[in-house]
């Protein structure tokens, strides 16, 4: 297996970086717009890890440019792609990946239209619509798009489909719960606002009306940040309020598992959300470029990148960040025995050990974790197939066991759990 990275921001480098102690690919091409973060993320391996003779090196790429994407894969033999980057990205490097011949991974689909959507609007994308509707090029190419397949979408996905091949016999809801008791303070000690993820593809999942999927009604949109509830989070994060948002799981599950109700649902905070709704307001989420002036005269930028621009890097905040970060799904319906059953199946990442083993914080290392596992089954087999592909479509119990496995030998921190909730 070789494998072209795309992005080696936050999330690519910390998937360099858990790569490197596994031994399952070929070769490792970490590209990025920018070539000089590439190149420090070979750095850190070859500085933490020794030489690599050749395993992990540096390339430039442009994104946004599906040619770009299919030379650089070709100049390098990629068999497979892994999408790293915002996913406004996402239709190019899905392109690029099928016109170079080799497969492709993403953590996030490709975006929802219209923003809102209009439920009366004949022509509504639903996140991954784009994608889907290319499955049948893939499947006539020979080549497998496994798409969502970071920490929400992905290791939710994961435990979605354990919990209904293994736990239940009837599932009511599958409900991806996301909290976390994270904290970032300044060099005085104050804490500050500064996301602990991409700015830009929060603001487009939090602002974005939430889908809920029901087996009665199919999918539909509510209000953002609608039916807040409080859910309590395990290893010592707490109650935290919920609310609803737009995300992958929601039009993933329903394609491949039988259940109920599919939700999905973040832990914000009323901070958070205050701030989101301010940046609406003015206009600041938008992604359409206005004229700004400049030391050099007008240019046109998009406020949405302004934001992110303007906030601290998420990959550079781990020094300043203590608390821990929890991703799962929150299952109920009945046991195999027929009787009322309750679980949440979860994963939680401690940022103080991620600092200390990877030099990552711990939002982006816990979803770099996941198409790391997904790229190692690939590569040895356990999990196979054509076409395009949620991380539902495959068999949960071998990702779960090398997880397993791979945390028993120090490299993925603290396994899975299962919490019985009646």
């Amino acid at each position: 297996m070789r494998i072209l990275l795309v992005g080696a921001g936050g999330v690519g480098n910390a998937i360099a970086k858990i790569a490197a102690r596994r031994d399952f690919f070929e070769a490792m091409i970490v590209s990025d717009y920018d070539l000089a973060r590439a190149e420090s993320t070979v750095a850190w391996i070859e500085e933490r890890h020794g030489p690599q003779n050749g395993r992990f090196v540096a390339a430039r790429i442009d994104a946004s440019n599906p040619d770009d994407v299919a030379s650089v894969a070709r100049e390098n033999n990629a068999t497979h792609v892994m999408n790293a980057v915002e996913p406004k990205f996402v239709p190019t490097i899905f392109a690029g990946a099928l016109a170079a011949d080799a497969n492709y991974l993403d953590m996030a689909m490709s975006l929802s239209e219209p923003h809102p959507v209009n439920p009366h609007e004949e022509t509504n994308i639903k996140l991954g619509d784009d994608q889907f509707a290319q499955a049948a090029d893939w499947e006539r190419a020979g080549r497998l798009a496994v798409v969502g397949i970071g920490v929400e979408p992905g290791l939710s996905d994961v435990f979605a489909r354990y919990a209904v091949d293994h736990l239940f016999s009837e599932v009511d809801e599958l409900g991806t719960r996301d909290g976390a008791n994270l904290v970032v303070r300044d060099e005085a000690g104050n804490e500050i606002f500064a996301p602990s993820f991409s700015i830009w593809t929060t603001i487009e999942e939090c602002l974005n009306p939430p889908v809920v999927w029901e087996k009665d009604r199919g999918w539909y949109t509510t209000e953002p940040f609608s039916e807040p509830e409080v859910f309590h989070f395990p290893d010592g994060i707490g109650p935290v309020e919920c609310v609803n948002v737009e995300h992958e799981e929601v039009l993933l599950m329903p394609r491949w598992l039988d259940a109920k109700r599919v939700t999905f649902k973040y832990g914000l905070g009323a901070e958070f959300i205050g701030i989101l709704k301010t940046l609406h307001q003015l206009h600041l989420d938008s992604t359409l470029p206005v004229r700004v002036r400049s030391a050099d005269g007008p240019v046109m930028v998009a406020p949405r990148d302004v934001v992110a621009a303007a906030l601290p890097d998420p990959a550079t905040i781990g020094p300043q960040m203590t608390g821990k970060t929890c991703a799962g799904v929150w299952v109920t319906g009945k046991g195999k025995d027929g009787n009322p059953r309750e679980v949440y199946l979860y994963h939680v990442a401690d940022n103080e050990w991620t600092m200390a083993e990877y030099e990552s914080q711990c939002v982006v290392w816990q979803t770099a974790m996941n198409p790391v596992i997904a790229l190692e089954l690939l590569a040895r087999g356990s999990w196979s197939g054509v076409g395009v592909l949620g991380p539902e479509a495959f068999d949960a119990k071998p990702f779960l066991d090398l997880m397993a496995r791979t945390v028993a030998e120090g490299g993925y921190g603290q396994a899975w759990g299962l919490e019985e909730r009646l």
